[in-house]
């Protein structure tokens, strides 16, 4: 071999050269930072995050339902892979409980939200997770406070032997259809979301005529709870679920003129007792491995469009979705704001 072309293979082959092998000396890693705003930055690699991690041995969530996007199996299987132990505190509440009950049950992380996260953004600790810029520009937080990991869109659920397949809002103002919305909309994000998607006019929110359409159910005797009705609006990954444990008995419909959609997003608690083990939940949620099991719970995984290019998305899963009839119109903070401050004023006495 010439020396022109051992010098070529040389850059290729650093251990293999021609005549003596050089040694390379591996530098010390800079010290762990365990409020770094990313992995690079904090702990370089994944395994020094992940052993970090596991030396806190610990990780406490709230409002994380184990029937939920797949919870139960997300924290079962993120405990076994990194053995950390999970604590779970109130699973049902809601996001304005999460961040009002912080100071008292010191969660590590949250799942909140949209419109609660930009409300609290400097309680929470900017780190930006490895897929990063696989994430809609529009539901991230710029500098990493928070960042979407899942969406939906709010469906109609229907028992179709008791009921014809609805194709808008409008239609559940017909004779035989018994309908409940999950929860309160006064507390409920699912049941608020219900009402303001039977509101939308041409791509826009009219909290009034939500607020009609209830009332009008209610008067007519015909507004109940999820277990005595045969429509049920909520977020089409709930409704999925159900109807994969019976299609004979519930099905799924997003109503064409009111594709509402909505992002549930991650933050990580600013004073949390184990930083190290928050930012690897992070990176664990937001893995391909993460995002195809939020699918699995019938969510879409924010990476999904990034994913599914890359061949890394669960096709199969995905095809077990609700057929959406197009991109997910999403409130703004000022339309969500004022449509809350409509239905204060007026829900509860159009109930009556």
């Amino acid at each position: 071999m010439t020396v022109r072309t051992c010098a070529a293979v040389a850059a290729i082959l650093v251990s293999a050269g021609c005549g003596a092998s050089p040694t390379t000396e591996q530098k010390p890693l800079p010290p762990v930072n365990m409020k770094a705003a990313s992995l690079k930055d904090g702990f370089t690699t994944m395994d020094r995050l992940a052993e970090t991690a596991k030396q806190e041995g610990a990780l406490t969530v709230v409002a994380l339902s184990r029937d939920w996007v797949n919870y139960g199996e997300i924290i079962d299987t993120f405990s076994e892979k990194y053995g950390i132990k999970v604590t779970e505190l109130e699973p049902r509440a809601s996001s304005a409980r999460e961040v009002q009950s912080a100071a008292q049950l010191k969660p590590d992380v949250f799942d909140l939200t949209l419109d609660v996260a930009v409300a609290n953004a400097a309680k929470f600790a900017p780190y930006k997770v490895q897929g990063w810029q696989d994430l809609p520009d529009h539901v991230k937080d710029a500098k990493g406070a928070w960042y979407a990991a899942y969406g939906g869109y709010m469906s109609i659920g229907y028992d179709p032997r008791a009921v014809a397949a609805p194709a808008s809002f409008a239609d559940l103002a017909k004779p035989g259809y018994t309908v409940a919305l999950a929860g309160d909309p006064l507390k409920a994000a699912s049941a608020f979301n219900g009402v303001i998607a039977a509101s939308m006019l041409a791509g826009t929110p009219q909290p009034a005529r939500g607020v009609d359409l209830f009332a009008k159910l209610k008067q007519a005797g015909r507004l109940t709870d999820p277990a005595k009705a045969n429509v049920v609006v909520d977020w089409d990954h709930l409704n999925a679920a159900r109807a994969a444990e019976d299609p004979e008995a519930w099905k799924v419909t997003i109503p064409r003129d009111a594709p509402l959609g909505g992002y549930y997003v991650q933050a990580i608690n600013k004073d949390a007792t184990h930083p190290a083990a928050a930012r690897l939940w992070q990176e664990f949620l937001f893995s391909d491995e993460g995002q195809n099991l939020l699918q699995k719970g019938y969510a879409r995984p924010a990476r999904g469009e990034a994913m599914l290019m890359r061949g890394t998305l669960d096709t199969e899963q995905a095809a077990k979705l609700p057929v959406a009839p197009g991109p997910p119109l999403l409130l703004t903070i000022p339309q969500a704001d004022a449509a809350k401050s409509y239905l204060k004023r007026e829900w509860a006495h159009s109930m009556r």
